[in-house]
């Protein structure tokens, strides 16, 4: 936070100086001086956004901070980057102008009695947390997550054994209906050469009376 709070500041004073050296050029003085403090200064302002990246990404990582709190952050700084080319376009005299640049400058940037930027909108639940607590309240939410996917799992590992047992239920009525059909099939076999048996002893019986 303080690094963004360094950074903002940096933006500023770059956007004043080019009004300065600006002024300088107008009036036909030498502003060679104000050129190289301004090039500087960007070169630093480069750095320093840089870091804020790399701090985001680990912070991210690392679940210091959760991901909506994340993203609110990118947005910030891909709000710098933004005034990072405004200020070097303006340096090269190539694009908005410098006036423009300092007053959305001064609008987004830090000023005594505002409340830190990357700490606005955060919500009810870390509000006024410590880092301490922040992570304390980040592993219990680890923890209930693993949780819930250990519920999960479970209840998967469940529904995978009775579908096993289904499958084992189903076999064995497969097994038991194929044993029916066959035992079916030899009555059928036997009841028709009985059949045929008592065809044969009925019609003797004929001839014979």
């Amino acid at each position: 936070l303080s690094l963004y709070d360094a950074t903002c500041q940096i933006t500023q004073e770059i956007a004043e100086k080019i009004q300065e050296r600006n002024r300088y050029q107008r009036n036909g003085e030498s502003s060679a001086k104000f050129n190289v403090i301004i090039r500087s200064s960007l070169q630093n302002l480069r750095e320093k956004i840089d870091q804020l990246k790399d701090l985001l990404l680990r912070a991210v990582s690392t679940h210091q901070i959760t991901q909506l709190e994340g993203d609110r952050r990118q947005n910030l700084v891909d709000d710098l980057l933004t005034r990072q080319k405004q200020l070097q376009a303006s340096y090269k005299n190539e694009g908005t102008e410098p006036d423009v640049i300092r007053s959305s400058l001064m609008t987004g940037g830090v000023k005594r009695g505002v409340t830190n930027p990357w700490l606005l909108e955060e919500s009810e639940e870390t509000r006024g947390l410590g880092f301490d607590d922040l992570r304390q309240q980040q592993r219990r939410i680890i923890e209930e997550q693993d949780a819930g996917l250990d519920a999960l799992s479970s209840i998967i590992s469940r529904q995978k054994q009775m579908g096993q047992e289904i499958g084992n239920e189903l076999d064995e009525q497969n097994e038991i209906i194929d044993d029916l059909t066959n035992l079916v099939e030899n009555t059928d076999d036997k009841l028709r050469n009985q059949t045929r048996h008592v065809k044969m002893v009925d019609k003797k019986s004929t001839s014979c009376g």
